[in-house]
């Protein structure tokens, strides 16, 4: 059984990169602005049979999600990688202060200001896979990745230096050159305006949709939860 094509994307400043794997394991690498230019461009080369993203879908309605929490204790020393996904009431809200108090009123926690700030590209993402839904021809399947997650499958153990370090984007890109997914070269447009450690987290957002491609991924809680927005709710790897 072959997967096709899959796409790993990870936000950057130019908004999205995108990292695609064919079923023989070659590379391509885009950027766009929003997620559906970057889809729509990789498809140019062929049909995506799943879309793998790192960012949270699926916000809770009250307290914590299982995806997060159980990835924090996947990853252990670089645990903070993952943001506590706040309440929709709270990512709905204006400004930071009104999203703590939200925040609090429904799970007696606050909320970062970075995990607020998430609110842009995850809004962007949820509705681009509402209307994929309504308007493709044909199904697409997009999951949830955490690339320190699929790191840590790949080493076997929790990796200790973090991706922004020469020592982590070298340990990274060695651990997706021994699972067949080669980060080399100039790779385009994408190689000049996305970063080192963007770059590496698409690919291993790649690996991780070609396994759920493959029907070889599990799931994050397994099952996925599923909150009032009814979108399942789970990091694949």
């Amino acid at each position: 059984m072959t997967s096709g094509r899959v796409l790993g994307v990870d936000a950057c400043k130019a908004g999205w990169v995108g990292i695609v794997l064919d079923e023989h394991a070659r590379l391509e690498a885009h950027v766009a602005p929003t997620i559906g230019e970057l889809v729509d461009t990789a498809e140019r080369g062929g049909r995506l049979a799943v879309v793998g993203v790192d960012i949270p879908i699926g916000l809770p309605d009250t307290g914590r999600r299982a995806a997060d929490v159980l990835a924090r204790a996947e990853i252990g020393p670089l645990w903070s990688s993952v943001f506590l996904t706040p309440v929709r009431a709270a990512l709905e809200a204006p400004d930071h202060a009104t999203a703590v108090r939200r925040h609090r009123a429904a799970t007696g926690e606050g909320v970062s200001i970075q995990a607020f700030s998430l609110r842009v590209k995850l809004f962007e993402v949820e509705r681009w896979i509402r209307d994929a839904a309504r308007n493709r021809g044909a199904p697409l399947r997009v999951v949830e990745v955490h690339p320190e997650v699929v790191f840590a499958r790949l080493a076997g153990a929790p990796l200790v230096v973090r991706k922004s370090r020469w020592a982590g984007a070298e340990r990274r890109r060695a651990l997706l050159a021994g699972a067949g997914v080669h980060v080399v070269g100039e790779l385009g447009r994408a190689g000049a305006v996305a970063g080192v450690d963007d770059a590496l987290d698409a690919a291993a957002v790649a690996w991780s949709a070609r396994r759920v491609a493959i029907g070889q991924a599990c799931s994050m809680p397994d099952p996925p939860e599923v909150f009032a927005d009814g979108l399942e709710a789970a990091i694949w790897c």
